[in-house]
């Protein structure tokens, strides 16, 4: 299961590498999931070029939500990129992409208020952003969930199999 959602299929990491081989071969790909909204959660992102992996992360978090998780995962990708990166950010979180490229900057600009009320998980979209304005030559672009990438359902494999994995532990 991934963002709060259940698949009739979920895949392991290296099951993701076998079957699939479309989408961007360069970039870093990010995720979230959780079982149950709120519930335990997993998060992930992977940096790849050339289609070869140069960084992985993972983690889970017992009780969470989708939406804390996907920001997770950018926060984590974005701490592990230096300041001068020149890379693409791939999320399939449309929230979360609008969130750092639409209106952070208005947020911010009003004090971190809305118009239309308090900003959810205020803390992690201020540590976001705070990382993104301090990484202008990363891009982040929103990715289709559940296409075919190879890449972002390789991280989606991730960190799904990393948060049951980690609660089957517990």
């Amino acid at each position: 299961m991934s963002r709060g959602g259940s698949r009739a299929t979920v895949l392991t990491p290296d099951e993701v590498l076998a079957r699939f081989r479309d989408g961007p071969k360069t970039g870093v790909f990010t995720d979230g999931s959780c079982e149950g909204n709120p519930g335990p959660g997993g998060w992930a992102f992977v940096w790849v070029e050339d289609d070869r992996i140069v960084a992985e992360e993972r983690g889970t978090d017992p009780e969470t939500t989708n939406n804390r998780m996907e920001l997770t995962a950018l926060i984590h990708a974005f701490r592990h990129l230096p300041e001068d990166a020149r890379v693409e950010v791939f999320s399939d979180s449309q929230l979360c992409v609008k969130t750092v490229n639409e209106w952070a900057a208005g947020w911010e600009a009003r004090g971190w208020r809305r118009k239309s009320g308090p900003i959810a998980n205020l803390e992690l979209v201020q540590e976001l952003w705070r990382l993104a304005q301090a990484r202008p030559g990363v891009r982040l672009t929103w990715i289709r969930a559940h296409d075919g990438s190879r890449w972002n359902e390789y991280v989606d494999a991730v960190a799904t199999t990393y948060l049951r994995e980690s609660a089957a532990a517990s």
